[in-house]
Protein backbone atom coordinates (compact mmCIF):
# COMPACT_ATOMS: atom_id res chain seq x y z
CA UNK A 1 0.00 0.00 0.00
CA UNK A 2 1.54 3.72 -1.33
CA UNK A 3 2.51 5.83 1.46
CA UNK A 4 -0.22 8.61 0.80
CA UNK A 5 2.35 11.32 2.47
CA UNK A 6 5.55 9.91 0.45
CA UNK A 7 6.53 12.85 -2.25
CA UNK A 8 7.69 11.68 -5.99
CA UNK A 9 10.60 13.34 -7.38
CA UNK A 10 11.96 13.80 -10.69
CA UNK A 11 15.66 14.05 -11.19
CA UNK A 12 16.70 15.14 -14.52
CA UNK A 13 20.64 15.41 -14.36
CA UNK A 14 23.15 16.70 -16.25
CA UNK A 15 26.68 17.64 -15.65
CA UNK A 16 26.07 21.03 -14.24
CA UNK A 17 22.64 21.08 -13.30
CA UNK A 18 20.27 18.54 -11.86
CA UNK A 19 16.15 19.34 -12.99
CA UNK A 20 13.75 18.32 -10.25
CA UNK A 21 10.51 18.31 -9.92
CA UNK A 22 8.63 16.99 -6.76
CA UNK A 23 4.54 15.70 -6.64
CA UNK A 24 2.38 14.19 -4.51
CA UNK A 25 0.62 10.73 -4.82
CA UNK A 26 -2.62 12.82 -6.71
CA UNK A 27 0.20 14.39 -9.48
CA UNK A 28 0.17 17.76 -8.08
CA UNK A 29 3.31 19.45 -8.20
CA UNK A 30 4.71 20.69 -5.09
CA UNK A 31 8.01 22.27 -6.17
CA UNK A 32 9.94 22.39 -9.09
CA UNK A 33 13.47 24.03 -9.83
CA UNK A 34 17.37 23.12 -10.96
CA UNK A 35 20.25 22.80 -8.14
CA UNK A 36 23.75 22.65 -9.67
CA UNK A 37 25.44 19.59 -9.82
CA UNK A 38 27.90 20.06 -6.86
CA UNK A 39 27.97 17.91 -3.41
CA UNK A 40 27.71 20.82 -1.58
CA UNK A 41 24.46 21.98 -3.23
CA UNK A 42 22.52 18.65 -3.52
CA UNK A 43 23.07 17.92 -0.24
CA UNK A 44 21.70 21.08 1.46
CA UNK A 45 18.43 20.59 -1.01
CA UNK A 46 18.18 16.96 0.15
CA UNK A 47 18.18 18.34 3.63
CA UNK A 48 15.55 21.02 2.86
CA UNK A 49 12.22 18.36 1.80
CA UNK A 50 10.32 18.16 4.17
CA UNK A 51 8.90 14.82 4.91
CA UNK A 52 9.71 11.56 3.05
CA UNK A 53 10.09 11.15 -0.04
CA UNK A 54 11.25 8.98 -3.18
CA UNK A 55 13.08 9.74 -6.23
CA UNK A 56 13.43 8.41 -10.10
CA UNK A 57 16.75 9.59 -12.05
CA UNK A 58 17.71 8.45 -15.47
CA UNK A 59 20.75 6.21 -15.89
CA UNK A 60 23.74 8.84 -16.99
CA UNK A 61 27.74 8.71 -16.67
CA UNK A 62 27.12 11.73 -13.81
CA UNK A 63 24.33 9.10 -12.16
CA UNK A 64 26.52 6.88 -9.86
CA UNK A 65 28.15 9.84 -7.48
CA UNK A 66 24.50 11.20 -7.48
CA UNK A 67 22.87 7.90 -6.73
CA UNK A 68 25.56 7.73 -3.54
CA UNK A 69 25.39 11.43 -2.42
CA UNK A 70 21.36 11.07 -2.58
CA UNK A 71 20.28 7.47 -1.38
CA UNK A 72 20.97 8.23 2.46
CA UNK A 73 18.27 11.13 2.09
CA UNK A 74 15.85 9.16 0.12
CA UNK A 75 13.41 6.57 1.60
CA UNK A 76 13.64 4.93 -2.03
CA UNK A 77 15.61 5.92 -5.09
CA UNK A 78 15.63 4.47 -8.49
CA UNK A 79 17.51 4.52 -11.38
CA UNK A 80 15.87 3.80 -14.80
CA UNK A 81 16.95 2.50 -18.24
CA UNK A 82 17.89 5.37 -20.60
CA UNK A 83 16.51 3.00 -23.63
CA UNK A 84 12.87 1.84 -22.03
CA UNK A 85 12.69 5.14 -20.54
CA UNK A 86 12.66 6.93 -24.00
CA UNK A 87 9.77 4.42 -25.77
CA UNK A 88 7.45 4.80 -22.12
CA UNK A 89 8.11 8.39 -22.22
CA UNK A 90 8.67 9.62 -25.64
CA UNK A 91 6.80 13.17 -26.23
CA UNK A 92 6.66 15.93 -28.95
CA UNK A 93 7.82 18.36 -27.00
CA UNK A 94 10.95 17.80 -24.78
CA UNK A 95 12.34 19.65 -21.64
CA UNK A 96 14.70 19.51 -19.10
CA UNK A 97 11.54 20.14 -16.66
CA UNK A 98 9.47 18.13 -18.71
CA UNK A 99 11.87 15.29 -18.67
CA UNK A 100 11.75 15.67 -14.81
CA UNK A 101 7.81 15.88 -14.45
CA UNK A 102 7.99 12.43 -16.39
CA UNK A 103 9.88 10.43 -14.24
CA UNK A 104 8.22 11.72 -11.40
CA UNK A 105 5.17 10.60 -12.43
CA UNK A 106 6.47 7.11 -13.75
CA UNK A 107 7.60 6.81 -10.19
CA UNK A 108 4.25 7.91 -8.83
CA UNK A 109 2.71 5.12 -10.67
CA UNK A 110 5.57 2.77 -10.36
CA UNK A 111 6.40 2.04 -13.99
CA UNK A 112 10.04 3.04 -13.71
CA UNK A 113 12.06 0.28 -16.09
CA UNK A 114 14.21 0.02 -12.84
CA UNK A 115 18.06 -1.18 -13.39
CA UNK A 116 20.45 -2.82 -10.87
CA UNK A 117 22.78 -0.38 -9.34
CA UNK A 118 25.60 -2.11 -8.00
CA UNK A 119 27.57 -0.77 -4.83
CA UNK A 120 29.97 1.80 -5.27
CA UNK A 121 32.81 -1.11 -4.19
CA UNK A 122 32.21 -3.19 -7.16
CA UNK A 123 31.07 -0.21 -9.63
CA UNK A 124 34.86 1.44 -8.42
CA UNK A 125 36.34 -2.43 -9.28
CA UNK A 126 34.40 -2.52 -12.71
CA UNK A 127 36.22 0.50 -13.78
CA UNK A 128 39.29 -0.56 -13.12
CA UNK A 129 38.97 -3.80 -14.94
CA UNK A 130 37.47 -1.92 -17.70
CA UNK A 131 40.58 0.25 -17.46
CA UNK A 132 42.99 -2.84 -17.68
CA UNK A 133 41.15 -4.21 -20.65
CA UNK A 134 42.01 -0.79 -22.57
CA UNK A 135 45.57 -1.23 -21.56
CA UNK A 136 45.25 -4.74 -22.79
CA UNK A 137 44.26 -3.67 -26.29
CA UNK A 138 46.78 -0.64 -26.56
CA UNK A 139 49.81 -3.11 -25.77
CA UNK A 140 48.16 -5.00 -28.99
CA UNK A 141 47.96 -2.37 -30.94
CA UNK A 142 51.62 -1.53 -30.07
CA UNK A 143 52.88 -5.35 -30.28
CA UNK A 144 51.13 -4.96 -34.53
CA UNK A 145 53.33 -1.59 -35.19
CA UNK A 146 56.41 -3.21 -33.78
CA UNK A 147 55.68 -6.52 -36.11
CA UNK A 148 54.95 -4.20 -39.03
CA UNK A 149 57.39 -1.66 -39.02
CA UNK A 150 60.25 -5.09 -38.76
CA UNK A 151 58.24 -6.25 -41.80
CA UNK A 152 58.19 -2.63 -43.53
CA UNK A 153 62.24 -2.97 -42.95
CA UNK A 154 62.38 -6.52 -44.74
CA UNK A 155 63.91 -7.66 -41.17
CA UNK A 156 63.15 -11.33 -40.10
CA UNK A 157 62.07 -12.12 -36.82
CA UNK A 158 60.49 -15.44 -34.96
CA UNK A 159 57.19 -14.52 -34.37
CA UNK A 160 56.73 -16.63 -31.49
CA UNK A 161 59.67 -14.41 -29.55
CA UNK A 162 59.75 -11.68 -31.12
CA UNK A 163 57.58 -9.87 -27.37
CA UNK A 164 60.35 -11.75 -25.09
CA UNK A 165 62.16 -9.04 -23.84
CA UNK A 166 65.92 -10.84 -24.21
CA UNK A 167 64.99 -11.68 -27.91
CA UNK A 168 63.84 -8.16 -28.74
CA UNK A 169 66.97 -7.09 -27.06
CA UNK A 170 69.48 -9.49 -29.22
CA UNK A 171 67.53 -8.63 -32.27
CA UNK A 172 68.00 -4.76 -32.53
CA UNK A 173 71.66 -5.68 -31.63
CA UNK A 174 71.70 -7.84 -34.38
CA UNK A 175 70.05 -5.37 -36.48
CA UNK A 176 72.64 -3.94 -39.65
CA UNK A 177 71.62 -1.35 -42.33
CA UNK A 178 68.91 0.60 -40.77
CA UNK A 179 68.43 3.73 -39.74
CA UNK A 180 68.25 5.19 -36.22
CA UNK A 181 65.18 6.39 -36.57
CA UNK A 182 63.50 3.12 -37.52
CA UNK A 183 65.95 1.95 -34.44
CA UNK A 184 63.76 4.52 -32.39
CA UNK A 185 60.27 3.52 -33.50
CA UNK A 186 61.16 0.19 -32.49
CA UNK A 187 62.55 0.68 -29.01
CA UNK A 188 59.98 3.23 -28.41
CA UNK A 189 57.39 1.24 -29.16
CA UNK A 190 59.06 -2.14 -27.12
CA UNK A 191 59.29 0.43 -24.01
CA UNK A 192 55.51 1.37 -24.18
CA UNK A 193 54.42 -2.62 -24.45
CA UNK A 194 56.55 -2.96 -21.37
CA UNK A 195 54.40 -0.42 -19.59
CA UNK A 196 51.23 -1.54 -20.49
CA UNK A 197 52.07 -4.84 -19.65
CA UNK A 198 53.93 -3.25 -16.12
CA UNK A 199 50.14 -1.59 -15.71
CA UNK A 200 48.33 -4.22 -16.12
CA UNK A 201 50.08 -6.56 -13.76
CA UNK A 202 49.11 -3.44 -11.00
CA UNK A 203 45.61 -3.24 -11.93
CA UNK A 204 45.31 -7.07 -11.44
CA UNK A 205 47.12 -6.66 -8.07
CA UNK A 206 44.87 -4.13 -6.66
CA UNK A 207 41.53 -6.40 -7.62
CA UNK A 208 43.23 -9.23 -5.94
CA UNK A 209 43.82 -7.09 -2.31
CA UNK A 210 39.62 -7.94 -1.94
CA UNK A 211 39.27 -10.83 0.00
CA UNK A 212 35.69 -11.56 -1.91
CA UNK A 213 37.09 -11.20 -5.20
CA UNK A 214 40.33 -12.95 -4.75
CA UNK A 215 37.74 -16.48 -3.01
CA UNK A 216 35.42 -16.26 -5.78
CA UNK A 217 38.09 -15.31 -8.57
CA UNK A 218 39.63 -19.13 -6.97
CA UNK A 219 36.61 -21.09 -7.52
CA UNK A 220 35.90 -20.02 -11.06
CA UNK A 221 39.70 -20.57 -12.04
CA UNK A 222 39.09 -23.96 -10.64
CA UNK A 223 36.63 -24.25 -13.74
CA UNK A 224 39.48 -26.03 -16.65
CA UNK A 225 39.78 -23.17 -19.46
CA UNK A 226 38.89 -20.27 -17.17
CA UNK A 227 42.00 -17.77 -16.13
CA UNK A 228 42.46 -14.82 -14.04
CA UNK A 229 41.28 -12.47 -16.78
CA UNK A 230 37.92 -14.50 -17.23
CA UNK A 231 37.85 -14.64 -13.76
CA UNK A 232 38.41 -10.70 -12.49
CA UNK A 233 35.98 -9.86 -15.51
CA UNK A 234 33.16 -12.25 -14.85
CA UNK A 235 33.38 -10.83 -11.26
CA UNK A 236 33.74 -7.28 -11.55
CA UNK A 237 31.14 -7.02 -14.32
CA UNK A 238 28.36 -9.24 -12.44
CA UNK A 239 28.99 -7.78 -9.15
CA UNK A 240 26.78 -9.43 -6.71
CA UNK A 241 25.68 -13.06 -8.31
CA UNK A 242 22.35 -13.38 -5.94
CA UNK A 243 21.04 -10.39 -8.26
CA UNK A 244 20.43 -13.86 -11.03
CA UNK A 245 18.17 -16.76 -10.10
CA UNK A 246 18.38 -18.34 -13.19
CA UNK A 247 20.93 -19.10 -15.77
CA UNK A 248 19.14 -18.06 -18.52
CA UNK A 249 18.73 -14.77 -17.25
CA UNK A 250 22.71 -14.51 -16.85
CA UNK A 251 23.41 -15.73 -20.44
CA UNK A 252 20.75 -13.28 -21.62
CA UNK A 253 22.82 -10.49 -19.55
CA UNK A 254 25.53 -11.77 -21.14
CA UNK A 255 24.68 -11.30 -24.92
CA UNK A 256 24.47 -15.19 -25.76
CA UNK A 257 20.91 -15.33 -27.05
CA UNK A 258 18.65 -13.81 -29.14
CA UNK A 259 16.01 -11.35 -28.41
CA UNK A 260 12.59 -13.40 -28.41
CA UNK A 261 9.52 -12.06 -30.01
CA UNK A 262 5.71 -13.58 -30.13
CA UNK A 263 2.78 -12.52 -31.78
CA UNK A 264 -0.23 -13.96 -33.09
CA UNK A 265 1.20 -17.08 -31.64
CA UNK A 266 4.02 -17.07 -33.57
CA UNK A 267 7.36 -17.14 -31.90
CA UNK A 268 11.03 -16.27 -33.13
CA UNK A 269 14.64 -15.77 -32.15
CA UNK A 270 16.33 -13.28 -33.67
CA UNK A 271 20.60 -13.22 -33.92
CA UNK A 272 21.97 -11.84 -30.93
CA UNK A 273 20.89 -8.80 -28.77
CA UNK A 274 22.84 -5.98 -28.98
CA UNK A 275 21.43 -5.35 -25.49
CA UNK A 276 24.38 -6.66 -23.42
CA UNK A 277 27.26 -6.11 -21.18
CA UNK A 278 29.45 -5.99 -23.90
CA UNK A 279 32.15 -6.29 -21.95
CA UNK A 280 31.64 -9.56 -21.06
CA UNK A 281 30.32 -11.29 -24.12
CA UNK A 282 33.23 -10.16 -25.48
CA UNK A 283 35.47 -12.32 -23.27
CA UNK A 284 33.43 -14.96 -23.09
CA UNK A 285 33.16 -15.60 -26.70
CA UNK A 286 36.90 -15.17 -26.71
CA UNK A 287 37.33 -17.81 -23.68
CA UNK A 288 34.91 -20.30 -25.63
CA UNK A 289 37.21 -20.48 -28.35
CA UNK A 290 39.85 -21.74 -26.41
CA UNK A 291 38.12 -23.62 -23.20
CA UNK A 292 37.62 -26.48 -25.22
CA UNK A 293 41.07 -27.67 -25.92
CA UNK A 294 41.84 -27.64 -21.48
CA UNK A 295 38.22 -28.71 -20.62
CA UNK A 296 36.29 -32.73 -21.98
CA UNK A 297 32.78 -31.26 -21.38
CA UNK A 298 32.89 -27.99 -23.27
CA UNK A 299 34.64 -29.98 -26.08
CA UNK A 300 31.54 -32.26 -26.04
CA UNK A 301 29.45 -29.35 -26.46
CA UNK A 302 31.29 -28.11 -29.68
CA UNK A 303 31.16 -31.80 -31.50
CA UNK A 304 27.72 -32.11 -30.40
CA UNK A 305 26.85 -28.36 -32.17
CA UNK A 306 28.84 -29.08 -35.20
CA UNK A 307 27.02 -32.42 -35.63
CA UNK A 308 23.82 -30.84 -35.43
CA UNK A 309 24.55 -28.56 -39.06
CA UNK A 310 25.65 -25.32 -36.91
CA UNK A 311 29.13 -23.86 -38.31
CA UNK A 312 31.59 -22.69 -35.74
CA UNK A 313 30.58 -19.52 -34.79
CA UNK A 314 27.44 -20.79 -33.17
CA UNK A 315 29.26 -23.86 -31.97
CA UNK A 316 31.36 -21.44 -29.93
CA UNK A 317 28.35 -19.62 -28.84
CA UNK A 318 26.79 -22.76 -27.67
CA UNK A 319 30.37 -23.38 -25.86
CA UNK A 320 30.00 -20.06 -23.78
CA UNK A 321 26.61 -20.85 -22.66
CA UNK A 322 27.61 -24.03 -21.34
CA UNK A 323 30.76 -21.87 -19.70
CA UNK A 324 28.22 -19.48 -18.32
CA UNK A 325 26.23 -22.17 -16.69
CA UNK A 326 29.14 -23.92 -14.91
CA UNK A 327 30.91 -20.32 -13.64
CA UNK A 328 26.85 -19.40 -12.39
CA UNK A 329 27.10 -22.09 -10.35
CA UNK A 330 30.19 -21.95 -9.05
CA UNK A 331 29.91 -18.61 -8.27
CA UNK A 332 26.38 -18.85 -6.48
CA UNK A 333 27.16 -22.28 -4.24
CA UNK A 334 31.16 -20.48 -3.66
CA UNK A 335 32.12 -24.04 -4.10
CA UNK A 336 35.66 -25.36 -6.29
CA UNK A 337 34.21 -26.87 -9.56
CA UNK A 338 34.43 -30.80 -9.71
CA UNK A 339 35.07 -32.49 -12.96
CA UNK A 340 34.29 -35.88 -13.86
CA UNK A 341 37.89 -37.07 -14.41
CA UNK A 342 40.47 -34.92 -12.25
CA UNK A 343 43.42 -36.24 -15.19
CA UNK A 344 41.44 -33.76 -17.56
CA UNK A 345 42.06 -30.67 -15.40
CA UNK A 346 45.18 -29.54 -17.24
CA UNK A 347 46.33 -25.61 -17.60
CA UNK A 348 43.76 -22.87 -17.84
CA UNK A 349 43.99 -20.34 -20.67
Amino acid sequence: MQNKNLQYVGLDVHKKVVVYCIKNIEGEVIDEGRVPARAHNLEEWARSIEGEWSGCMEATMFSGWIYDLLKPYAAELKVGDPQKLEAIASAKKKSDRLDASTLSDLLRINLVPEIYMAPRNYRDMKSLMRYRNLLVRESTRFKNRLACRLMESGIEYNSGKLHNKGYFADLIRELGDISDEVKMILQLSRSEIEFLKAAQAMIEKELMKDDDITKRCEYLMSIPGVGINMALTWVCEIGEIERFTRRKDLISYCGLCGRYEESAGKEKRTPLSKQRNKYLQSILIEVAKLAPRYNADLAMVYSSAMRKGCNRNEATISVARKLVGYMFAVDRERRAFVTKDVNKCVQSV
